[in-house]
């Protein structure tokens, strides 16, 4: 079975040896955190859906999200104290953590779109 791009695996690279941090699903790292941004829990929902203990229509699914949630990655620079801090285009995080805003005229998400080239390289 061809699995490519269905798994995410982040992984370090040292004297020819590679280090697995993690290795997800590609949904379970964007299921919760939809869930977190709107405030439902979607993974409950579908488990007991797959598990045939209820229904999707026995649930009253009502998503709470005013504004935006954004994904902001966190990079764990400190675990990795000899390597160049310089970013390539894919994602070198370790995690994401969420922060909501209310428009995208926010300074935060602003802050963000004028930092974001400091985290690519060519």
């Amino acid at each position: 079975m061809n699995i490519k791009g269905l798994i995410n695996i982040q992984f370090a690279i040292k004297d020819h040896n590679v280090y697995v941090i993690e290795a997800n699903p590609r949904a379970s790292r964007t299921t919760p955190f939809i869930a977190k941004a709107y405030k439902v829990p979607y993974l409950n929902i579908a488990t007991h859906v797959m598990l045939g203990n209820k229904k999707l229509k026995d649930f009253e699914i009502l998503k709470q999200l005013d504004g935006y949630a954004i994904k902001v990655p966190v990079f764990s620079f400190d675990k990795f104290p000899h390597v160049d801090k310089q970013l390539g285009p894919e994602m070198k995080s370790t995690g994401e953590a969420i922060h909501y805003i209310e428009n995208l005229k926010d300074p935060y998400f602003r802050k963000l779109v004028n930092e974001a080239s400091m985290y690519l390289s060519r």
